[in-house]
């Protein structure tokens, strides 16, 4: 019997994304491929350094933990790497103790192609040609932005996750009446389709999947008080009144939870994102991804819609 990754939320990630690869990348631009190559096969049993998705990724696979029988949740290495040089990646990860088993070595090419074979929900990325071509073809995908990370809290277990709201889980419909009518116009445009919901965005799908592991451990929660729920999701969003009620009733219909939401107007995320500390915070906008104002934050940019267009 086949392996039912079709029952699996799964993130496909790439390796410059799980792992540090500045000095190995610097190498392949400035003596070339074959000095790339050589250089990895001497270093294979050197571990590489953790990437700014490492702690998202391994705090996302702990979800296996408390879903033992289910096992709902997987990661796979979508890699630029050739097979042979890819071996690095796997000695890290098993160095590191991922539990990452499935993965796909292009060779120098890229492997979006298969982001449906593979069942993925989420594709992280630090490419911005893939991951806008991803995006392009209707595929969920994101660029994160290439900063040093420093886990602070690297013995927890919780995993926050932070959303943009318009663009990102949902689609850009309101954003579109913003950007070509107005501040005003969008306010009346938003309180007369008050109670219809939008479209899913990008990761919508994702962010409902997510919600699923949320509603189980509620559940727990109510069963056992002492559980404690390591999922805490929150939307940032630039939306306030009377805007908010079209974004809580697209909630509901879609019926998810969110732990927390933001409603700021127009007040800068990253006073948000300093105190939430998110392991990702997913945007639409890369004037929101400010990586000197929001300290520490991996942040992820969805290039979608009309805030995209150039």
């Amino acid at each position: 019997m086949a392996y039912p990754i079709e029952k699996k939320l799964v993130v496909g990630i790439s390796s410059n994304a799980l792992f540090d690869l500045k000095e190995e990348d610097n190498i392949f631009h400035n003596e070339g491929l074959d000095a790339y190559r050589k250089y990895q096969k001497e270093h294979e049993s050197t571990v590489l350094k953790k990437g700014v998705a490492f702690p998202f990724v391994k705090r996302f696979l702990h979800i296996n933990s408390i879903n033992v029988k289910e096992q709902p949740v997987e990661v796979v290495l979508l890699s630029r790497n050739s097979p042979e040089t890819g071996i690095r990646a796997f000695n890290s990860i098993k160095e590191y103790e991922l539990d990452i088993t499935r993965a796909a070595f292009m060779s120098g090419g890229s492997a979006i192609e298969y982001i449906d074979a593979f069942n993925i929900s989420l594709f992280l990325s630090t490419n911005e040609a893939d991951v806008t071509s991803a995006i392009r073809q209707g595929l969920p995908a994101g660029r994160i932005l290439e900063t040093d990370i420093l886990d602070e809290d690297e013995g927890s277990i919780e995993l926050r996750v932070a959303f943009d709201f318009d663009g990102v889980i949902a689609d850009d419909e309101a954003e579109r009446v913003y950007k070509e009518r107005g501040l005003e116009e969008y306010h009346q445009y938003e309180t007369e389709h008050g109670t219809e919901e939008l479209g899913a965005g990008p990761l919508g799908d994702f962010f409902k999947k997510l919600s699923r592991f949320q509603r189980a451990e509620t559940r727990k929660k109510q069963i056992d008080p002492t559980y404690k729920k390591i999922l805490k999701t929150a939307i940032v969003t630039a939306r306030n009144a009377p805007a908010h009620t079209r974004a809580i009733n697209t909630l509901n219909a879609w019926g998810v939870e969110v732990d927390e939401m933001f409603l700021l107007g127009g007040i800068d995320k990253s006073r948000i994102l300093n105190v939430l500390k998110p392991h990702l915070y997913f945007d639409d906008q890369v004037g929101h991804l400010d990586i000197d104002a929001a300290k520490n934050i991996p942040l992820v940019h969805i290039p979608f819609g009309i805030a995209n267009k150039k």
